[in-house]
């Protein structure tokens, strides 16, 4: 049976003079994608914990929070506290991410790692069983409207396999230039769900571009 991709638009393309507006129009997707980022893990500052509470009071739809910050372990729990469906950090900031993880999901969150393009995926499958999903970057984080960078998708077959041979239901997530043109070749390479920003939000009619991803991806 084939997967059905799971669309997460990032609200960092929104226009966050119109933020309500801009999450209504994604109605049509799965998640809303919000990305934190300190200005010391990554070199560019977005927003944080307020900034996704509002989120939350004009949507049900599920957070999936990324945090591109230093020291997780302080900031993570109050995001799963605050009501975030996933929280995913960066195993490169983490002093350790298994016991992370642990405590996301004993605060009713998913739990998630992330890793950057450069940083590889295997010294990580010994925690897999305690993780809900694996976030992908194929750009470097911090800033939206990257290119795409192919060579990750190896590492994406490699993770892909690994949780198929074991059965888990640990998903794959890929941020980073996803466009109509490059996720097809990340759904067959075993990519569960899709953040998309300028994909979606530099398009007139955002349910359209929300359902031209979900063709392209299976086409």
């Amino acid at each position: 049976m084939q997967r059905e991709p799971l669309i997460a638009p990032s609200i960092l393309s929104a226009d966050f003079a119109h933020l309500a507006d801009d999450i209504a129009a994604i109605a049509s997707a799965d998640w809303v994608h919000v990305d934190v980022m300190d200005g010391h893990f990554v070199p560019n500052l977005s927003f944080g914990l307020p900034v996704m509470k509002a989120v939350g009071k004009v949507t049900d739809m599920p957070l999936d929070v990324h945090l591109m910050i230093d020291d997780p372990e302080r900031w993570a729990p109050d995001y799963a506290k605050s009501g975030a469906y996933s929280v995913t950090f960066h195993v490169e900031a983490s002093k350790d991410p298994a016991a992370l993880c642990a405590t996301l999901r004993e605060l009713g969150s998913r739990a998630a790692i992330s890793v950057k393009p450069g940083t590889p995926i295997e010294p990580y499958f010994d925690i897999l069983d305690a993780v809900d999903m694996v976030l992908i970057m194929s750009v470097e984080p911090g800033f939206g409207g990257q290119s795409f960078m192919p060579e990750v998708l190896d590492k994406v077959r490699v993770l892909r396999a690994e949780i198929d041979r074991r059965n888990l239901p640990t998903l794959i997530e890929i941020d980073g230039g996803i466009t109509v043109d490059t996720i097809g070749s990340c759904y067959q390479a075993g990519v569960d769900a899709f953040v998309a920003g300028s994909a979606v939000y530099n398009q007139v009619d955002r349910a359209e571009a929300i359902a031209k991803l979900r063709e392209a991806a299976m086409a």
